[in-house]
């Protein structure tokens, strides 16, 4: 019998990151949500078309939502769809999660956001972190120790 090749997809990887988040806050714990997706979103998402920089979650009725994320639509899209492009989307958290990012984030002054959105397997996940804001002077630290660290690798591989 002959030997079949099987040739894998790979799903593994970053669709889309929040790198202002990193800059503009303190990145205190961080959770793995899932998202409920229509059917031409998940078809963008495969061409990488999400942005989430001015992205945040809001809580309402115990749910989580992801809201001013945009995923463009596909010039291929369905005539029949009339696509949103900044819906407000239900995040898959446990109650358990969900229970405690609402207190932290109503009590004790931190920010939900999300980090970046990425395959696993053939699901969506979004990586949502709560977080402290930064002050002007915390970023200049953080943007001064990013720069030793990129110097002081410079040096070392010379």
């Amino acid at each position: 019998m002959a030997k079949v090749n099987v040739v894998k997809k790979n799903n593994g990887g970053t669709i889309a990151q929040n790198k202002r988040a990193r800059h503009d806050y303190f990145i205190e714990e961080k959770f793995e949500a899932g998202l409920s997706l229509q059917g031409w979103e998940v078809k963008s998402l495969r061409a990488g078309r999400m942005s989430l920089v001015e992205s945040y979650i809001i809580f309402k009725n115990g749910e989580a939502f992801l809201f001013g994320a945009q995923i463009q639509q596909l010039l291929s899209a369905s005539s029949h769809v009339v696509p949103e492009t900044t819906r407000t989307r239900k995040l898959l958290l446990s109650r358990r999660q969900i229970e405690l990012l609402m207190g932290a984030v109503n009590q004790k002054g931190y920010s939900c956001v999300p980090l970046a959105c990425y395959w696993k397997g053939h699901l969506v996940k979004l990586e949502i972190a709560l977080v402290k804001g930064k002050q002007l002077h915390d970023k200049r630290n953080s943007e001064k120790e990013r720069d030793w660290q990129r110097d002081k690798a410079r040096l070392f591989h010379k």
